[in-house]
């Protein structure tokens, strides 16, 4: 087949006998648990699988695995799923490096988590009616547990970095304790239009005083579009614009090289 398989160019009877060679635990979603309860059963083939009732598969296993047999049996089951363009929120949620244990440094967080989250609800050209911000303790830890959380009612939709900043700072200042280790936290912003609300904050470009002179811009707008020209790191707002990462950055120093997608990271060949 010169290492490419497309099954609905194949013959039946070549398709029937890879089939019965190859394990039944090589078709997705079957593990190797399932594939040691159905050899107790007398399937070890994928052909073996596919021959197998579906209701008696149900009933010994899942609804899933009785879907995976009617796909090989040529009934689809399971439709291709398509990106939701309506998704209901824009969030920006990591675990830290080390943990966070100072009002400072969570101000630093909620400030970058906030400006990131604005950059992509900017991006996709929407606006947000309601924050929450959230952080927690590890789930294993022996010390004091906290998971703070609070949603916010924004006064009308906005995608603004300065307004999203201040109060995702501010909420979660009041809810942390300081002294406890936290080890994430994250800013989500919900509540989704295309509309802004009527006192979206605008800067006046250029050092112009003269509305009619001047062309209003959207703050959110330049972060933005500073960012798509010049890379995520040449703009930031107070803690977001700090030229080196925080000490509690999710470390990323093992990160695949991204080769086709960053004009920094092409791969190098020397002849």
């Amino acid at each position: 087949m010169d290492g490419v398989c497309i099954e609905q160019l194949m013959e039946p009877a070549l398709v029937s006998r890879i089939m019965s060679q190859v394990p039944a635990t090589d078709v997705w979603g079957v593990g190797k648990k399932t594939g040691q309860k159905l050899t107790g059963m007398g399937v070890q083939s994928i052909a073996q699988l596919k021959a197998t009732d579906p209701q008696l598969i149900r009933k010994k296993f899942s609804v899933v695995l009785q879907r995976t047999v009617m796909e090989l049996n040529g009934q689809r089951c399971i439709g291709p799923v398509e990106e939701r363009s309506d998704k209901g929120q824009v969030m920006f949620t990591r675990s830290f490096s080390t943990p966070v244990r100072t009002r400072e440094a969570m101000d630093q967080v909620m400030s970058i988590y906030a400006q990131k989250a604005a950059s992509r609800l900017a991006s996709e050209g929407r606006y947000a009616s309601l924050l929450t911000v959230t952080a927690g303790t590890s789930r294993f830890a022996t010390s004091a547990a906290s998971f703070p959380s609070a949603q916010i009612r924004l006064v009308r939709p906005t995608r603004d970095p300065i307004v999203l900043t201040k109060i995702a700072v501010a909420a979660m200042n009041e809810l942390m304790e300081p002294g406890i280790d936290y080890v994430r936290g994250g800013v989500i912003l919900s509540g989704l239009s295309e509309h802004p609300g009527a006192d979206e904050l605008d800067l006046g470009l250029l050092g112009s005083t003269s509305a009619e002179d001047c062309e209003k811009v959207n703050v959110s707008d330049v972060v933005q579009q500073v960012s798509q020209r010049f890379g995520a790191k040449a703009i930031g707002l107070g803690s977001a614009g700090l030229a080196k990462a925080p000490e509690w950055s999710m470390k990323r120093e093992h990160m695949s090289p991204r080769y086709t997608s960053d004009w920094d990271e092409l791969f190098t060949v020397q002849a």
